[in-house]
């Protein structure tokens, strides 16, 4: 017997087939067509040279570079280049101007809004949402309630040198006392319900009264008698309604005991003076500059 006779021939084409049945179906061997073929051939040649010319295979640390020397970074470093070759003017005329006239000059308000815009973006809406809007330890910098102050210097400021960090030491710095080994239970309830009262909330009127004067033993001193706050101390105002972390009472008392202490960067070091100037520029116009 011939290899052919050997071939599982399809009656009705007359063509052999790959031996695969479903449901009584053949499947048939037709070959490729050619055009097919030389064009899958020719996508693996493309392949292999496209591999040598440009960035392809991962190595341990790094990736094969190809002998074209092609970057996307160096291709995004080379545009942000040109870029700030072209806004190189308008920067340095922003690294000195005076923030408080800067509406004067309509054109490089727009531009440092616009500028401070995509810096707020790029460092600073990790933490304060990319509408500036904040959540829980990181402020809101849309309303009128500033720690340390919401007016161009002040804003300027915080931004060049941050809160409580160890690299600048510039930086704007508070300590509020964990008063959880210093008051009792008993007593912690009671400033809670003072700090309840003040801000216009429900209270246990009999606690709240004994807080009142626990709160001016231990408490005034930064935030004020009236719980009024103190930006020199960077001590919040405790009479609104505007919490970094929160009114009700289970926060209060968390606070209370166990104290907070949030951390800023400072950017100084890592923004230019006319960056620093656009991205206060963009804070102080969303709404709550002073």
């Amino acid at each position: 017997m011939s290899s052919k006779d050997k071939k599982d021939v399809d009656d009705v084409t007359g063509i052999d087939t790959t031996g695969h049945s479903w449901d009584g179906i053949k499947e048939l061997n037709n070959p490729l067509p050619r055009w097919w073929l030389w064009t899958f051939y020719l996508t693996i040649i493309w392949g292999i040279g496209y591999t040598i010319a440009f960035p392809a295979w991962p190595l341990i640390s790094s990736a094969t570079s190809g002998v074209l020397g092609y970057s996307t970074r160096g291709e995004v470093a080379q545009e942000i280049a040109r870029f700030q070759e072209a806004n190189a003017d308008i920067m340095a005329e922003l690294a000195v101007a005076d923030l408080e006239t800067l509406d004067q000059n309509p054109e490089l308000m727009r531009f440092a809004t616009s500028a401070g815009g995509a810096v707020f973006r790029n460092n600073c809406s990790q933490c304060h949402g990319s509408g500036a809007a904040g959540a829980v330890g990181y402020p809101n910098l849309l309303d009128d309630d500033w720690l340390w102050g919401g007016d161009f210097e002040n804003i300027a400021y915080t931004v060049r040198h941050g809160i409580r960090n160890e690299e600048d030491w510039d930086a704007r710095y508070s300590q509020m006392t964990a008063f959880d080994d210093i008051l009792s239970n008993d007593e912690i309830d009671a400033v809670v319900n003072h700090v309840l009262a003040i801000s216009g909330q429900g209270h246990d009127a009999t606690l709240a009264a004994a807080g009142s004067e626990l709160f001016l033993d231990n408490c005034a001193a930064c935030h004020g008698d009236a719980g009024t706050g103190n930006r020199d101390l960077g001590a919040p105002n405790l009479t609104n309604n505007i919490w970094l972390y929160g009114g009700d009472p289970a926060t209060l008392e968390q606070t209370i005991r166990y104290a907070r202490f949030g951390v800023m960067p400072p950017w100084g070091t890592r923004l230019t003076e006319a960056e620093i100037r656009a991205v206060t520029a963009y804070v102080h116009q969303l709404g709550g500059g002073e």
